[in-house]
């Protein structure tokens, strides 16, 4: 479930739509939840469909690291992605805002960590060189993604948080303990499903690239 404090907007005709929050966000947030109505289809079930809802499930759905398709059904999967995101996904089925986002910003997340199916090309971006999203770029960017989720995690016990309850009691009570500095957090790493040539120890073997397709925000 998508952060209550958000609506669907259209952006521009480059982008099109995405999650813009209509009141202040503070680092710290859990700005989305997996939720018991969220679907979750395996690979099987993926390779089963007509190609029709295959194409749905490509654009609509990120993989988690057992390579099952997630299908959020509410505005979360018209979250855009952003090589300088503001919001961070974790190992624990939820994802934190790393700094405040203001009323009227976009929430946005790095399509780099969802496990992709093969590259894309996205807009350019101040602030970063990366013009290219790879499935292995969890394998390239989890320090940096790591730190950020360090940075951010201690203000998850000091700002509302809406959706904690939807968290399942075991991932609550390992997140309060995260925070309070009584756990250390499990990399992001976990969340990568090694379905292409890389290693899981971070060292990120040569993908074979098909001519990326260019895919701008939903």
């Amino acid at each position: 479930m998508i952060h209550p404090d958000t609506e669907l907007r259209f952006i521009n005709d480059q982008i099109g739509y995405g999650v813009v929050a209509t009141k202040f966000i503070p680092k710290g947030t859990i700005t989305w939840a997996l939720d018991k109505l969220d679907r979750i289809f395996t690979p099987h079930q993926v390779r089963s469909m007509d190609p029709l809802y295959q194409q749905v499930l490509d654009k609509y759905t990120y993989r988690n690291a057992e390579g099952n398709h997630i299908l959020c059904w509410d505005n979360a999967r018209f979250v855009n992605h952003s090589s300088n995101s503001n919001c961070v996904t974790t190992a624990y089925e939820f994802e934190i805002a790393i700094r405040d986002i203001q009323p009227g910003e976009e929430l946005t997340d790095d399509y780099g960590y969802l496990n992709l199916e093969e590259p894309f090309e996205v807009l350019p971006e101040a602030g970063t060189n990366r013009t290219v999203i790879y499935p292995d770029d969890l394998l390239r960017y989890y320090h940096e993604w790591d730190e950020k989720l360090l940075a951010a995690f201690p203000e998850l016990l000091h700002v509302p948080q809406p959706l904690f309850n939807l968290l399942e009691k075991g991932i609550r009570e390992k997140a309060e303990h995260i925070a309070a500095g009584q756990t250390k957090i499990d990399s992001i790493l976990h969340c990568y499903y090694p379905s292409h040539n890389g290693k899981i120890n971070g060292e990120a073997q040569a993908v074979k690239l098909r001519s990326p397709k260019v895919v701008y925000p939903f």
